[in-house]
């Protein structure tokens, strides 16, 4: 799933490209990609595009008016947000479309049978309503007060923590990964037990993580594959650190797998692959 760096910087090209777009239709093209009713798409008609930014993993189409609408978007898994220069009636795995004045169009899409990808038009502020208003501050922007305050807010572990967006809004499990090896903290770490200088090292290493995320993707034409994005723990999985050149290790599960340095973040000491934070002897 696009994690903060790539929803930004795809973000950023849109706005670079539409602001300013007038909106001549906006059409559901399956049944489950809008997922709001009030207001009717048809309020947007007309209206030229403000902006288009980012509240973590979601886009914020922004439209001009007196009453502030958005559109928000979130391309789950395997959505997408392109120009659909061809306008064909039935495009593959097409969920929505913004049509507009100048004859350009948007096509969001989505890979895959889940049909996951949403769209809510929303009035007023779209931080008050859903999808967004349980997230937690977006990584980029979270201070170390408010990140200390945050995990001290109750016990879990750290690689759940920042997955979690009612946390910390934009990390993934690449991110995740990626961020706890920057911190040298174990995934398995108690949030509430935390001391400040771990504290201290974690809040850095999500700024580097994101701002290392960033440039590269800003240097990309589109979203691309998670296996290109830069990583030192994630998609290594068996080879070495570059750190401290010990061997990549993992924790698998289902959906999803922990990766982590043992030197690097658990004092040598490999994790046990299964749901518990047991140590293997």
């Amino acid at each position: 799933m696009p994690e903060l760096p790539e929803i930004e910087a795809h973000a950023e090209r849109l706005d670079a490209s539409w602001s300013g777009a007038v909106l001549s239709d906006f059409r559901a093209l399956h049944i489950s990609a809008l997922k709001t009713f009030d207001p009717r798409p048809d309020a947007a008609t007309g209206l030229a595009v403000a902006g288009i930014g980012h509240r973590g993993k979601h886009l914020l189409i922004r439209m001009e008016s007196e009453m502030p609408l958005t559109f928000v978007v979130h391309l789950m898994q395997s959505g997408r947000l392109r120009p659909d220069p061809n306008k064909v009636r039935r495009p593959r795995g097409a969920m929505a479309r913004w049509e507009f004045e100048d004859g350009g169009a948007l096509l969001l899409t989505e890979a895959g049978t889940e049909h996951r990808t949403g769209v809510w038009l929303v009035a007023g502020d779209p931080g008050d309503s859903e999808p967004l208003i349980d997230l937690g501050p977006d990584a980029d922007t979270i201070t170390r007060h408010e990140l200390a305050s945050i995990l001290g807010g109750g016990s879990e572990r750290l690689h759940g923590f920042l997955r979690n967006q009612r946390r910390i809004a934009g990390i993934g499990r690449l991110l995740a990964n990626e961020v706890l090896h920057g911190a040298r903290l174990s995934p398995f770490a108690t949030t509430a037990k935390l001391r400040d200088d771990e504290i201290d090292r974690l809040h850095e290493a999500i700024g580097l993580a994101l701002e290392r995320g960033l440039d590269h993707e800003r240097g990309q034409a589109d979203l691309g594959r998670s296996a290109d994005r830069p990583s030192d723990v994630h998609h290594r999985v068996g080879q070495s650190c570059p750190v401290c050149d010990d061997t990549v290790r993992s924790v698998k599960y289902r959906r999803y797998t922990v990766a982590y340095c043992p030197t690097c973040q658990t004092g040598g000491r490999r994790l046990a692959d299964n749901t518990t934070s047991r140590f293997l002897k």
